[in-house]
């Protein structure tokens, strides 16, 4: 699902209606940007906004935020402060986003994993990684995941945007697309535009079985706003199940009262997912589940 980013400047009546209309395709009207808790260098030496949540007592991978299109850090707020008392917690703002500096460059999914890659070693964050991306964040955890999956512990998906979801859009709901298309012009920032744009750039990469098979869960939203049903809804379900494919993940969870942001409206059921990933548990035959 791709999302629409905020524009605090739009009549709260616009804002309230891009919440209701789009909010599967959209971040629907992101969120403020959390404080910086420190700056590392990013590509090209730009500043880039983290934070780093570190227990006492460090055990099992790193948990590895990323937001959705238009989105910064705050919307992991909640599962990053449950999960700092037993994990190493890493979140930040993408170039463009809150606090962090636009760069030049390519956009797309495969630019926007190896750029994360070389933050967390300038962070001093070894791997393994425990990967977690919601909405456009997701595609961009799956890129990670394909291009470092020596790096990775295991992935957790929330909602995320399909490597051919514009396509299938275009394809499925035209009308649809086209107001998406209006929506980018009108309400996105320069960094979500790019992004945006360049989403489909590597979809070669990331699409058909992973060569290498990791521990994965899909979490997926059961709220729908009018605008999501008839075509859209069964164009949804179709890529749901092909994540399916995209990953091994064994099944698609359907997480109930659940709408796009499923980290702030069910934050108790994504920490769940991500402490059995973090801890997975032996079967009776001393297989690792």
């Amino acid at each position: 699902m791709t999302a629409v980013p905020s524009n605090p400047a739009l009549p709260l009546r616009w804002r309230r209606a891009c919440l209701a209309g789009l909010a599967a395709l959209l971040s629907a009207c992101a969120s403020a940007p959390a404080p910086a808790d420190k700056s590392i260098a990013g590509p090209g030496g730009a500043p880039v906004a983290v934070s780093i949540e570190r227990p006492a007592v460090a055990t099992g991978p790193v948990v590895v935020l990323q937001s959705g299109l238009g989105d910064g850090r705050a919307p992991w707020a909640t599962v990053a402060q449950q999960l700092a008392a037993r994990h190493t917690v890493f979140s930040y703002d993408r170039p463009g986003y809150g606090d962090s500096a636009s760069v030049a460059g390519p956009r797309d999914p495969c630019s926007v994993a190896a750029e994360l890659h070389q933050l967390l070693q300038s962070a001093g964050l070894p791997p393994p990684y425990l990967l977690v991306g919601h909405s456009l964040g997701g595609l961009y955890q799956h890129a990670f995941a394909r291009l470092y999956p020596q790096d990775v512990a295991g992935v957790l998906l929330l909602d995320p945007t399909h490597p051919d979801h514009l396509v299938s859009l275009k394809a499925t709901s035209p009308a649809l697309a086209g107001t998406v298309q209006v929506m980018r012009s009108v309400l996105f920032g320069a960094a979500a535009r790019r992004e945006f744009d360049d989403q489909a750039i590597c979809r070669e990469r990331l699409i058909g079985p992973p060569p290498q098979p990791l521990p994965t869960r899909l979490l997926v939203s059961t709220r729908r706003a009018p605008l999501e049903e008839g075509a859209f809804a069964d164009m949804l379900d179709r890529l749901r199940d092909d994540w399916l494919l995209l990953t091994g993940a064994a099944r698609v969870e359907r997480v109930p009262d659940a709408g796009h942001y499923l980290q702030t409206d069910q934050p108790a059921r994504v920490v769940a997912a991500i402490d059995a990933l973090a801890s997975p548990k032996p079967s009776p035959t001393g297989a690792v589940k």
